[in-house]
C-alpha cells in the first residue's frame, strides 16, 4: 500500500485499487504514476478500480499529469471502475471514455462486491 495526502493505493495482480479523497494536486498525481508504471511493465494491461470519498477534483497540475498519464497508457488499461456516491462521480464516468480503450463502468460506492466481480471478469 502506498499513501499520499489525498490518494492511497492498494495492489491486487494487475488490479490496482486507487482511493481518492479531497483535491489532488500534481504532487498527489506523481506519486501514483510510480506504481501503474510497474504494473504496466510488469502486466502490460492493468485494470483500475478508482474509489472517490469525499473527492474534490483535481487542481490544474493534477489535471495536466493526468492528462500526460492517459495519453501515454491509452491502451494499457482494460477496465476501469469508478466508485462514487456523487452524480458528477458518475458523469466523470462517461466523460473518461474518450480518453481510453478501457471498459468502464460506474458503481455506487455501495456496490463494492460487484464492481470488482466487473473489473476480475
Amino acid at each position: 500500500m502506498r499513501s499520499s495526502e489525498h490518494v492511497h493505493e492498494f495492489v491486487h495482480g494487475r488490479v490496482l485499487e486507487v482511493d481518492l479523497h479531497g483535491r489532488l494536486t500534481r504532487r498527489d498525481f506523481q506519486e501514483f504514476v510510480p506504481e501503474t508504471e510497474k504494473l504496466i511493465a510488469r502486466y502490460g494491461k492493468i485494470r483500475l478500480v478508482v474509489m472517490l470519498h469525499n473527492f474534490e477534483g483535481w487542481d490544474l497540475g493534477a489535471m495536466w499529469e493526468e492528462i500526460k498519464w492517459e495519453a501515454k497508457h491509452f491502451n494499457h488499461v482494460e477496465r476501469i471502475v469508478i466508485l462514487g456516491d456523487e452524480r458528477w462521480h458518475q458523469t466523470m464516468a462517461t466523460l473518461c471514455r474518450p480518453f481510453t480503450t478501457a471498459a468502464i463502468r460506474y458503481f455506487h460506492l455501495g456496490e463494492l462486491e460487484e464492481a470488482y466481480t466487473w473489473v476480475d471478469s
